[in-house]
């Protein structure tokens, strides 16, 4: 795990805007894009083409009346989407990535409740949109990136960036020129969740700018490194850390196409960096593993790990050596992978660092802009989300005698409030701390541990606490269990609190292993007997009562973590559960 070094120098930037000129001064020509146009070739995109653009399209959103306006940008990972964020922020008006996955009437609501004037996005959502134009009467303007000329009301993006370039060529400055408040509302960001519950998170240069500089500090990247973009840009993890962090550091962005394509894009591209979730990571493990199982080199993997292992700490790297096919089914080059969102299995992440994966596990929150944490490439703790990150404070408000308390973050990377909603800010601003609604605890380390979300706790009769993440993240290490999801149950009458769970078995592994798909019963079996070894790891109080099995996989965020309130909603009543699952049978 190593021990604590010295943070990299970086440079001082004041805004978004600061922090583009200065890149494109220091890498002027190198290359900032590689971007693959439809016919499948690969096209350069320098640092300094990416400001001229950005100026251009900036102009051209001046002249179309939009100064000070909210804008919104609905499409998948591309060039155009990074293009549009900036030209808004940096002297146009406020951006508002949406997830482009939302059903219509999520998105809808959304841009109504945003105020939103105009909308950047591809071509299916723009023709969407246009088509159902009564929905969205504040929208005055849709844009779209792949119509090469304007048609009636849907403009060009093609054509907005000529008419931008005319413009700046002709003396036009007003873009160019636009002094950028470092302290106002630029980026509003909805979190994830229903259109009810999801909040829109006003964030501003100077908490994007703070954050990057943070997390810059930890790393060392350049323009000799390719970023391979896959988790979506809407989200504020990929977008600071992916993305604004990335042109701040030199380092190339490319794209992947979509998750199904991550194997043929890893090979193309050859990237030697990564931004991550778990659920892509173990995916990634499950697959090496069971690669090893099917060609009975179960054993010799391990004997690897731990070799590699331990020859790495006495300062000697064979990784690439010993996991050579690993690691160039993977491009060949890929030297780093930052992974948040969730936590990832401590197991995992060992494993994949025994392999030559280089991981950094952090965590943050759209509200911290978003990274709040990270552990060190050579100062960490697997089961953690790692320190604090430079120029912030973290603190456990009202620890309890186990040190768990809810987290609260004081800085410049903390949110000015959440948009048009001023009950929901004072619950969580108070006295200059951010309260989180995460729950946690620091170890004398100064390791940050995270133990679940404040509104998920279950909380028994006799006040003590259960974190459904920690129990899943047992049930989870089963082969045979593909995900879960523990919630608890409170009976009618003296009885404590039930701590259930529902489960998606792993049918892949478990037709490979068995030979055959499993009666019902048979099936129910097989996972009691690892929901039993699980509970041997628990506490008595957080003992698996209950379980029901499940077919298919959760409904998922973006960022692929379940949308666990929407899970919940559809639970079988405690009789049912009680006559169906009864552990004690």
């Amino acid at each position: 795990m190593g021990a604590p070094r010295k943070l990299y120098d970086v440079r001082k930037i004041t805004d978004l805007k600061d922090m583009l000129q200065q890149s494109v001064d220091i890498y002027g020509d190198l290359d900032c894009f590689l971007v693959k146009n439809p016919s499948g070739q690969l096209r350069n995109i320098s640092f300094r083409q990416f400001q001229a653009e950005i100026n251009y399209l900036g102009t051209a959103l001046l002249h179309l009346g939009l100064k000070g306006q909210k804008i919104a940008i609905i499409s998948e990972n591309r060039y155009e989407w990074c293009l549009s964020y900036l030209a808004v922020v940096n002297g146009t008006g406020v951006v508002v990535p949406m997830d482009k996955e939302l059903p219509d009437h999520e998105l809808f609501s959304l841009l109504e409740r945003s105020d939103c004037s105009a909308v950047l996005c591809s071509k299916d959502y723009a023709e969407n949109l246009l088509a159902k134009k009564s929905s969205i009467p504040r929208v005055k303007k849709i844009i779209s990136f792949d119509h090469d000329k304007n048609e009636g009301r849907l403009l060009s993006f093609s054509e907005l960036l000529h008419k931008g370039k005319i413009l700046v060529n002709k003396g036009d400055r007003s873009f160019i020129d636009a002094q950028i408040d470092r302290e106002a509302m630029n980026m509003l960001i909805f979190t994830s969740g229903t259109t009810e519950q999801s909040k829109g998170v006003m964030l501003s240069h100077k908490s994007i700018a703070s954050d990057i500089m943070a997390v810059s500090t930890l790393l060392y990247a350049d323009n000799n490194d390719l970023i391979m973009s896959i988790l979506p840009l809407h989200h504020t993890y990929e977008c600071t850390a992916g993305f604004l962090t990335m042109v701040y550091l030199g380092v190339t962005i490319c794209f992947c196409e979509g998750l199904r394509h991550i194997t043929r894009n890893l090979q193309e591209y050859k990237p030697s960096m990564l931004m991550s979730v778990p659920l892509i990571l173990e995916n990634v493990y499950t697959k090496v593993i069971k690669k090893a199982q099917k060609e009975k080199r179960l054993g010799a993997l391990k004997f690897g790990l731990l070799a590699s292992r331990l020859l790495f700490k006495m300062g000697i790297d064979v990784r690439r050596q010993l996991f050579s096919e690993v690691l160039d089914n993977l491009g060949g080059n890929l030297r780093l992978i930052i992974s948040g969102a969730a936590p990832l299995n401590p197991k995992a992440a060992r494993d994949l660092r025994a392999m030559g994966f280089n991981i950094m596990q952090g965590y943050g929150l759209t509200e911290c802009s978003p990274i709040v944490s990270v552990n060190r490439m050579d100062y960490y703790r697997d089961d953690s989300a790692g320190l604090p990150v430079a120029g912030i404070e973290v603190a456990i408000d009202n620890p309890g005698p186990d040190g768990i308390g809810e987290i609260k973050v004081k800085g410049p990377i903390v949110m000015l409030g959440y948009y048009n909603n001023p009950e929901a800010t004072a619950q969580v601003l108070k006295d200059g701390w951010l309260y989180t609604g995460d729950y946690g605890y620091i170890d004398k380390h100064g390791f940050l541990y995270i133990s679940g979300r404040k509104k998920n706790v279950i909380v028994t009769k006799n006040g003590k606490n259960i974190y459904p993440e920690d129990v899943e993240l047992y049930l989870n290490q089963s082969e045979y269990i593909k995900e879960s999801l523990v919630y608890g149950v409170n009976p009618d009458g003296d009885e404590d609190t039930i701590v259930c769970a529902k489960i998606v078995p792993n049918m892949e592994v478990i037709v490979e292993k068995f030979g055959q798909v499993p009666v019902h019963d048979e099936l129910y079996k097989l996972i009691k007997q690892e929901v039993l070894k699980a509970n041997k790891k628990l506490s008595s109080y957080k003992k698996i009562k209950h379980f029901e099995l499940r077919e298919g996989e959760f409904e998922k965020t973006t960022t692929k973590k379940i949308k666990r309130q929407v899970e919940l909603v559809s639970l079988k009543t405690i009789g049912d559960m009680f006559k169906v699952f009864n552990m004690k049978k």
